[in-house]
């Protein structure tokens, strides 16, 4: 017995360590890491993250979207959804552009609409540049990787989408962008 139980326990290290290798590998196409952290990130090749957005990108400028590179994206999605929105803005937050139904990229390129559109805080399709009233304000670029496309009508406001992202929701990142007026 004894000389069997060294091979056995030593097989039992062996199996155990393949499931580990075998749990990483799902964990990591779920787009988590070892610590349980998501992997996407969210970036702009415009500005980093918790920095100023240039002019050209706000109300002092076009007044277009800046360009969004997508990194780490799970296998397993079928579409994208993103909010942008402004907690620091007077009357509370400020939705500036809700998109969902956005086909799997990895770069959203300025001046595009790439899904369909949800409603701002001014009640219409579309984006909405920063534009602070006073002091700088924070931007949240809000990106969610989904399970399914949504296949819903244009229109839905960010609480309606939010409460629709929480069931496929795969993976999310976010970027922060500053704005104040010159």
């Amino acid at each position: 017995m004894n000389k069997i139980f060294p091979k056995l326990y030593f097989c039992g290290q062996a199996m155990a360590v393949k499931i580990l290798i075998l749990c990483g590998f799902v964990l990591l196409s779920l787009g988590i890491n070892a610590e349980g952290e998501l992997n996407m990130k969210l970036s702009s090749s415009e500005f980093e993250h918790k920095t100023f957005i240039p002019q050209k990108f706000t109300c002092q400028g076009n007044g277009i979207n800046p360009a969004l590179i997508i990194e780490g994206i799970p296998e397993k999605v079928k579409s994208l959804a993103l909010i942008m929105d402004d907690p620091d803005a007077p009357g509370g937050d400020f939705v500036h552009w809700v998109l969902y139904d956005i086909p799997v990229m990895g770069r959203i390129d300025e001046d595009t609409i790439p899904g369909k559109q949800g409603l701002n805080s001014l009640g219409k399709l579309g984006y909405v540049s920063p534009c602070p009233p006073t002091g700088t304000h924070r931007y949240f670029f809000k990106i969610y990787a989904l399970d399914k496309i949504l296949n819903l009508d244009e229109g839905l406001s960010k609480s309606e989408l939010e409460k629709e992202i929480s069931a496929h929701l795969l993976d999310k990142a976010e970027l922060i962008g500053l704005y104040q007026k010159k």
